[in-house]
Formats: C-alpha cells, structure tokens, sequence
C-alpha cells in the first residue's frame, strides 16, 4: 500500500466511511481525483483527493463553497476534510451534468442557460467574500500559455505585444465593480437538481479557483464553452436576459464580455496545448478548433482591434496538420519552448 493510500484509508476510516465501495468518477485538467463513495445502505458521498505535494490545495474550495452555500446556492456539503493531506469527504450531487441533458435533449439548453445564468445573478448579488482580485496584470499575465506552447515561433515578442495592447483595456475594467467569479463555470460542471428550488437547482463543482472579477467573466465561460457547440442566438438570449435582470449598461457590459472572452479563449488555446506538450494529455488538442473560433469572434469586436493586429498572423490557425503536429509532440515539452 502507498503512503498516499493509506492515508486516504485513515481519513475513510475516521470519517465512518471505510466500509464504502469505491468508484473513480473523474479526473480533471488538474492533479485532482474525485471517487464515488457508495454504503450498503445506498448512502453516498464524493472523496475528492488533491495531493499537497502536487500543487493542490483544499482550503480554498472550503472556503468558495461556505460562501456559495451562505448565498443560498448548491455547493456540495462538506461532511469531512483533512486540509494537510488535501482530502474532502463531499455530497454527492448526482450525475445530471448539465452537458448530458442537453446532449440527450437539445430542447432542454435554454432553460439550463437560463438557469445557470440565474444563479450568476444571485451570486452577482452577494456580499463579497475574502479572494484574490482578477485585475488587469492577472488578465494579461494568464493569458501567457498561448504564446508559451500554442504559437511555434516567436511566441516572447508576440506576448510582449499582446500584453502592451490588451492591458490598458484590461485596466479600464479594474475599477468596475466586482462579483465572484468562480472562473470554470460551463456546462460539465453544473449539476441539474429538480427537487431544489429557484437557484440552488443548479449544483455547482470545480470552483475552488474562484477570485474576484467583472460580471462578464462566468457569464464568457458558460456561454463560449471549450467542450460544446452553445448557438450564437442562445449566447444573445442568456446575454440579454442578464442584462435585463442586473441592469447592466449595455454597451460597456458587452465590450468587457468580447475582452474577457478573448482573453480566457486565448489562455485555453494556450493550457490545451500545453496539456498535449508537457502533461501528455492529447485529446484536449481535438477542442482546439472550437476555442479558435471563439476567440476569433472576440477579436472582431471594434475595442479589440489593437488586440487583433497585435497577435496577427502569430497564432496559426488549428488547422488538422497543425493539430496533428501538437499531438506527435505530446509529452516532449516539459518547460515552454
């Protein structure tokens, strides 16, 4: 037995759970792992299991999910937590990913749209917890991945570029009020829970990166999804239907939303690549496509025009040799290039 195994017996064992089945039920991007916990009884609960020494950390999805659930919102109750070791013993908020729903019954897209975009409002219209601030240099600094692995050539020269163009329109957004946002709000993390009511349907997983941050941001993330199709006239209704309900002033909502998406759809292209380069992870090369698409349709925003010129011709576009090229190269690149 590994030390981390018997470890994770330990923590079972004192959290009444050591009798359990056990059963992966995902991975992630991350070095997180998450295991369905099942009892004779039918009880059932989620072992999330984030090892310390490889970068992860449990307080803070401790942290995000008291103030989720403190805003009458369905974060998974917490029922056992070892900080030190990095292991949570977490409900179990079922199976009805918002994702499949919508693949079983496309009829059923704009009313989860609609759902996931009411609970924005709720948490838009919180009290502010303690996290860190997504400003203008974080904006700009995050965004460096698709210069470091997507771009062949010339990628520190095109980052110095992109960041002398983008940053001044990153920093007008610094003084704009701030809402949580819990930054990997799409559709492979929402959980559709029908015997709630209004908001708290929607449960909510994978947001223990959570900051500070404009209003567009989640909204960019649900609705310009890396890993499905959202149609253009759905994007436009949830869209006008937050800005009915907030208030919002219009034109400056929607240049922040172009600016947001352009950044968050470059720093995507930019992770998947590098999950092929340097973590071994091809099959995040076959999204690339979609993520380019959203991000040229960004930077055809007319605020976005230095942007657009500054990264011109720096990015080659995904074409099925290019890909190709990224996945004969996986795991060979464990430091940018």
């Amino acid at each position: 037995m590994t030390k981390r195994a018997a470890l994770i017996k330990g923590f079972l064992q004192t959290a009444g759970w050591a009798e359990a089945s056990r059963k992966l039920l995902a991975g992630d991007a991350s070095n997180r792992r998450y295991d369905r916990l099942r009892k004779a009884n039918g009880a059932r609960a989620i072992l999330m299991d984030a090892p310390p020494e490889r970068g992860e950390d449990v307080r803070p999805f401790r942290h995000v999910a008291a103030h989720l659930a403190g805003c009458g919102l369905s974060a998974p109750e917490i029922y056992h937590a070892d900080n030190d070791n990095g292991l949570l013993l977490i409900e179990d908020l079922g199976d009805d990913l918002f994702a499949r729903l919508m693949a079983a019954d496309p009829a059923r897209e704009l009313p989860l749209y609609r759902a996931a975009a009411d609970v924005l409002v709720k948490l838009h219209a919180a009290p502010l917890p303690e996290l860190p601030i997504c400003d203008a240099d974080w904006l700009t600094d995050m965004a460096s991945p698709a210069f470091d692995f997507y771009a062949p050539s010339g990628g520190q020269s095109a980052n110095a570029a992109f960041a002398q163009a983008f940053r001044p329109l990153a920093a007008a957004l610094d003084d704009s009020p701030k809402v949580v946002i819990l930054r990997d709000y799409h559709a492979e993390n929402l959980l559709w829970l029908p015997e709630r009511e209004g908001a708290a349907r929607v449960g909510l997983l994978d947001f223990q990166d959570a900051l500070l941050g404009h209003p567009a941001y989640d909204l960019v993330s649900i609705l310009q999804d890396a890993r499905r199709d959202v149609p253009r006239a759905v994007e436009a209704q949830i869209i006008d239907d937050y800005l009915a309900q907030t208030g919002q002033a219009e034109t400056p909502f929607r240049r922040a939303y172009a600016l947001l998406g352009a950044q968050r759809n470059l720093r995507i292209l930019g992770v998947f690549a590098r999950l092929c380069l340097r973590d071994g992870k091809p099959h995040y090369v076959d999204l690339i496509p979609r993520v380019w698409q959203h991000l040229q349709h960004n930077l055809r925003h007319p605020a976005l025009a230095d942007v657009a010129e500054a990264i011109a011709g720096v990015l080659p576009p995904p074409t099925p040799e290019y890909l190709e090229q990224l996945k004969s190269q996986c795991a060979t690149h464990p430091t940018p290039s």
